[in-house]
């Protein structure tokens, strides 16, 4: 799926575009509540009528990956789509398996360790959406639903 259908699917009625730029508060506030070291200071993100959408390339293993997470407007995962995965077919994950992100929000739990199932033979694919999934959400909170 490339960029434009992925919005489709997510925002039917369009989306605006929007371009932020971290101070270094928020960058730091954001790697806190997302346990997570990154240097990202431009965010771009999408506004639909349903919520927001952001877009996170990362490495997997030795390949990148790119997603879409959408975010509701409380903070809560609406749904995440693999736009790209570059590491062998076998790791990537199913789509049944991406449904337990639904609804979840920025918390302990959102690990894992916790309520997140792993998978086996591709925790690397696991690790690199749930991890990307907490700093959207990280960052979904430092710029607030404006």
């Amino acid at each position: 799926m490339t960029q434009p259908q992925a919005l489709a699917s997510a925002f039917p009625r369009g989306a605006t575009r929007q371009v932020h730029f971290l101070t270094p508060e928020q960058l730091e506030a954001a790697r806190k509540a997302s346990g997570l070291e990154f240097t990202d200071r431009m965010i771009v993100r999408y506004v639909g009528a349903n919520g927001f959408a952001y877009f996170d390339t990362h490495r997997v293993r030795t390949l990148p990956e790119t997603v879409m997470i959408v975010v509701t407007p409380d903070g809560k995962i609406d749904r995440i789509e693999i736009l790209s995965f570059d590491e062998p077919p076998e790791y990537l994950p199913k789509e049944r398996w991406l449904d337990q992100f639904d609804g979840r929000r920025l918390d302990d739990d959102l690990s894992l360790k916790r309520k997140i199932r792993p998978l086996s033979g591709a925790s690397l694919s696991a690790r690199a959406i749930a991890n990307a999934s907490r700093k959207v959400l990280a960052l979904h909170k430092v710029l607030g639903a404006k």
